[in-house]
């Protein structure tokens, strides 16, 4: 097989796999294989787990919110990045099937995508500094905080409602949220 074959394997694959994300079908690497009419041997060379593959499908969105964390901290007011940075995220994991999954995984399979999610963190902690350092924010919320009630928010508003209704629903969470998270004047 040539690096052009191998190649254009790895795309039909992901591509394979992006469709039963988006369809909200389970990322099973047979099931994909057989969709895909790509022998289950060359899959699992490519890639050697479910995970490895979803991290791979995830990896886009999270190098764009990383790139959206660090834009908002060259931002002027500490709230607006905060919560523009937040509003970002929650988009993200509506829009991509993949990212919620990676957030709520405690391990990754990929070295990138540890690397990825822990920029990320880093990113939402200096965000959250920022916040409190201006007074915006109440004392006591951490980033584990963030992380945990973002995850939170995605899930009560895709749980019970149709597709169409989660931005709306997502929107109106966040909003909530911030609003207790904030510290009135």
């Amino acid at each position: 097989m040539t690096r052009r074959d191998a190649a254009r394997n790895w795309q039909h694959i992901v591509d394979t796999g992006r469709t039963f994300l988006d369809e909200g079908r389970p990322l099973r690497l047979n099931e994909v294989a057989r969709e895909a009419a790509i022998g289950v041997a060359t899959v699992y060379r490519h890639f050697p787990t479910a995970e490895a593959l979803l991290e791979t499908l995830a990896r886009p969105g999270l190098e764009k919110l990383v790139r959206e964390a660090e834009a908002a901290l060259r931002g002027d007011d500490a709230w607006a990045a905060f919560a523009g940075f937040l509003v970002a995220g929650i988009d993200a994991q509506l829009a991509d099937p993949a990212l919620q999954p990676i957030f709520a995984a405690t391990t990754h399979e990929l070295p990138e995508t540890a690397e990825l999610v822990a920029r990320l963190d880093a990113l939402t902690g200096e965000l959250l500094a920022w916040a409190h350092t201006a007074g915006r924010i109440r004392p006591h919320v951490q980033r584990a905080d963030v992380v945990r009630l973002m995850c939170g928010v995605v899930f009560a508003a895709t749980v019970h409602a149709a597709p169409g209704e989660r931005p709306g629903l997502t929107r109106r969470y966040l909003d909530v949220v911030l609003e207790g998270l904030a510290v009135r004047a």
